[in-house]
């Protein structure tokens, strides 16, 4: 007897996954979890084949029948369905990768072009291998699983996240054009495997910092010259929140406006992880170093290594930190995480009743750090982006590195004058 609507809705999960019965090889696969979902039963070559056509309510009982005649129908011109699914399908499905397609064509104008070309490659290379040509509808969970397990077998956990995600937005985009109705990898969270845990670079606690800065600005080695650029690229590295590499070959034509308002180091592209321009707002104290360094280089580089034309060495500035006793205790790179921890904690009282809100948006810490962006969900990178709240928060950082609390500089400069 065919399956009826009543019956289809009514049916609950067991303890054991479960068939209802429609006939000529269709029945609904009752899952423990609740999933119901279509599948056919049918021989093709001498082996019994299982098909599958989507997950009830998504597809209705009429749907279901129809693609099982359109199955029996390939049977009698001798095609296997499992490998003719298209031709079950009405004029207009929409395959994954279609889909996909649309959704990065809408979104592309508004993405750095070598971020949206690392997207699409990654759907080419993970996704559509084993989505690309399954229909929207026909697309479960399990599918999804599947595509993400592959992807951590090789050990790419980071990757196999990003994955699930574009998945999902494609899905997001195709409920939003009606072309699905369930995005499958709302519920994974939980079956993927966890992050190795990340191993940080070595940083004192910040209790610490003021003892720590007291030893650098003290620091002494062979040579006054010497000791002056190392001193001054180590509390450059503190007060900027940069990598060694982006701060090493750091070059006097990238710094602007350093006797103005806004003093500015602008970091090319080649030079950063992210591989796109990042504008470091600059403290008045750190503008002052580098107006220092300018005027005492001769080269082009605005630390100079041993000679003008060549930049500060690699281990220039750690080995000075292990001079000053910070050996695993205090890492160049992990001035940054220093720096991180104290933004996050920063918090200001606000509104009637007051509440405690965080003083610096966590996107103008990640700004700053020069993270690099991996929630596709963010338009274009632009290098200018929360300039003016961020060069607030430096300028908050440089006064609590070098004094050990806040000054309004306005006030201060209104004072001063």
């Amino acid at each position: 007897m065919p399956l009826t609507e009543l019956q289809a809705k009514n049916a609950k999960p067991r303890e054991r996954a479960y068939k209802l019965a429609d006939g000529e090889g269709l029945f609904l696969l009752v899952q423990p979890k609740g999933a119901k979902l279509w599948r056919m039963k049918y021989r093709y070559g001498g082996k019994e084949k299982l098909l599958s056509f989507g997950a009830y309510p998504d597809v209705g009982i009429a749907a279901a029948r129809e693609k099982r005649t359109a199955a029996k129908g390939l049977l009698v011109e001798r095609k296997d369905p499992m490998k003719n699914k298209l031709e079950m399908s009405p004029e207009n499905a929409e395959t994954f990768r279609s889909v996909a397609e649309r959704w990065h064509d809408n979104r592309a104008s508004a993405l750095d072009p070598a971020h949206a070309a690392r997207v699409w490659s990654r759907l080419e290379r993970d996704v559509f291998p084993v989505l690309g040509n399954k229909l929207m509808h026909e697309i479960a969970p399990p599918d999804v699983l599947e595509m993400v397990r592959k992807i951590e077998a090789r050990g790419a956990l980071d990757i196999s996240r990003r994955a699930k995600q574009g998945v999902g937005q494609v899905f997001q985009f195709a409920i939003a054009c009606g072309l699905a109705s369930a995005d499958p990898t709302a519920n994974l969270r939980g079956a993927l495997k966890p992050r190795r845990r990340v191993k940080h670079m070595s940083r004192v606690p910040l209790r610490e910092l003021p003892a720590l800065v007291d030893k650098v600005l003290a620091y002494q080695e062979e040579g006054e010259r010497r000791s002056t650029i190392t001193r001054d690229a180590v509390l450059f590295a503190l007060l900027t929140w940069v990598r060694t590499k982006e701060l090493r070959f750091a070059v006097k034509s990238e710094f602007e406006d350093l006797d103005g308002k806004g003093p500015v180091w602008r970091i090319p592209p080649e030079r950063m992880k992210m591989g796109r321009e990042h504008l470091v707002p600059l403290s008045v104290q750190a503008a002052e170093i580098a107006k220092r360094m300018i005027r005492a280089s001769t080269g082009d580089y605005l630390f100079p290594g041993s000679t003008p034309e060549k930049p500060l060495s690699e281990n220039t500035m750690i080995y000075a930190l292990y001079r000053l006793g910070y050996h695993s205790r205090q890492t160049v790179h992990g001035f940054r995480g220093l720096a991180s921890t104290w933004a996050n904690e920063q918090l200001v009282e606000f509104g009637k009743p007051p509440v405690w809100v965080r003083k610096y948006h966590e996107d103008w810490v990640e700004m700053q750090l020069a993270h690099s962006d991996e929630n596709e969900v963010r338009g274009a990178y632009n290098s200018a982006e929360y300039i003016v709240p961020r060069r607030r928060m430096m300028q908050d950082w440089a006064d609590f590195v070098l004094t050990g609390k806040v000054i309004d500089i306005k006030r201060a400069r209104k004072r001063a004058a």
